[in-house]
């Protein structure tokens, strides 16, 4: 017996069967007659085999498609395929194995037989995916949830980096197991979206951030302060000293007094008559003067600077005798300069006494306070004055 291969997409083995011309006729004998589905070729003098599927109308009727072979013919669905081997030289008749045995399936890989017709294989149902089975005619394809990729044996997944694949974070992007997550830089917050990032306005949240004024930034914000200050550290404002600086345009008979948020020039020599200048800063009025009966002996000048809406009462200036005379009982007095009570006195002892704010104020003003020192020896019957001159400069604002 030879043997000969018919390929259904699985290899079916077909058993040939020598015909009748295997036997031993005479040498002048001349044999034409041929088995089932075979038909003598007079050229070859050998059974050929008929092709049915073109001698045989409707052979396969349906959704069934014929299928030729040696000594007859199959009706398969049209997506099969059928690899047939070489026809045999010589008279043959191919015969097939019985219909169920394991070298028999007559419907394509992926389908299985029930009955005449051939049925898909839900591969899914085996689960062969990791994550999604789609089944298709005679085969299935793997899926994967977003963010995740197939493996290379089409069947697992694994996590995609999309941070690496352009993912729409606008600042900063974190992958994530199946995800990603964006993220801000600071000052920045994620908008509604989950990828923008928005500007933080650090100034609209507290009052308090700067001393003088904030001024919001992209991602940030800064302190600024006026005009003659000077930030100190982020966001505290101090006082420009012009006077040290050299920033000032004070001629060389005048002298430059620093005051909050700026500076003032004052002539060198300040005493007005019957007062002359003995010192600096210091003017005297001769005994010798009439008019200088009624006038405090001497004035000294002084300036100061205060911030704007200082609390109260508040120490201000502290007033010291320089000369003391044995005897003598010392008072202290704002003489001039507090029409409206802003300040008060209050001493401390018998040669010194401290200038006190009583009410807030608010700047830019300037007080020129007459601090007078009274001194009466009641022994001898003298008394006496001298006065502090103290300019009091009230800046523009609270620092």
């Amino acid at each position: 017996m030879q043997g000969a291969c018919l390929l259904l997409s699985l290899c079916v083995c077909v058993w040939l069967v020598p015909d009748a011309v295997s036997q031993n006729p005479a040498e002048n004998d001349t044999y034409t007659e041929c088995t089932d589905g075979y038909q003598w070729d007079t050229e070859s003098q050998h059974c050929k085999d008929v092709d049915e599927c073109e001698t045989i109308a409707e052979a396969c009727k349906g959704e069934m498609k014929c299928f030729n072979h040696y000594g007859g013919y199959l009706c398969l669905p049209r997506s099969a395929s059928v690899l047939t081997a070489p026809e045999p030289a010589g008279q043959s008749e191919p015969s097939l194995p019985a219909e169920g045995s394991e070298a028999f399936s007559p419907c394509p890989l992926g389908y299985e037989a029930q009955g005449e017709s051939c049925l898909d294989i839900d591969e899914c149902r085996y689960r062969y995916c990791q994550h999604r089975c789609v089944n298709v005619p005679g085969s299935f394809s793997c899926q994967c949830e977003p963010g995740f990729q197939l493996a290379g044996n089409n069947r697992s997944c694994i996590d995609v980096n999309e941070c690496d694949m352009g993912a729409p974070c606008q600042q900063r992007c974190y992958n994530t197991y199946g995800t990603f997550l964006c993220r801000c830089e600071q000052g920045y917050e994620l908008g509604p979206d989950g990828f923008s990032c928005n500007d933080i306005d650090e100034c609209g949240y507290s009052s308090y951030l700067c001393q003088f004024q904030c001024v919001n930034e992209p991602g940030k914000f800064s302190c600024i302060c006026p005009e003659g200050y000077q930030l100190l550290g982020s966001r505290l404002c101090q006082d420009v000293n012009e006077c040290e600086t050299g920033e000032h345009e004070c001629s060389g008979g005048q002298t430059c007094v620093n005051i909050h948020g700026g500076y003032q020039c004052v002539d060198t020599n300040r005493c007005t008559d019957p007062y002359v200048q003995v010192s600096d800063n210091r003017c005297v009025c001769p005994v010798v003067k009439p008019a200088c009966r009624e006038l405090p002996f001497s004035i000294v000048h002084r300036y100061m600077s205060i911030s704007s809406d200082r609390s109260v009462p508040s120490d201000v200036f502290q007033i010291q005798a320089t000369s003391v005379y044995p005897g003598a009982y010392n008072t202290f007095r704002i003489r001039s300069g507090d029409q409206s009570g802003d300040f008060y006195i209050r001493q401390i002892n018998n040669i010194s006494a401290m200038l006190v704010l009583a009410r807030p104020v608010t700047g830019p003003r300037e007080y020129v306070l007459d601090l007078e020192m009274v001194s009466i020896n009641p022994l001898m019957s003298y008394q006496t004055s001298s006065a502090l001159r103290l300019s009091v400069h009230v800046g523009p604002y609270p620092f």
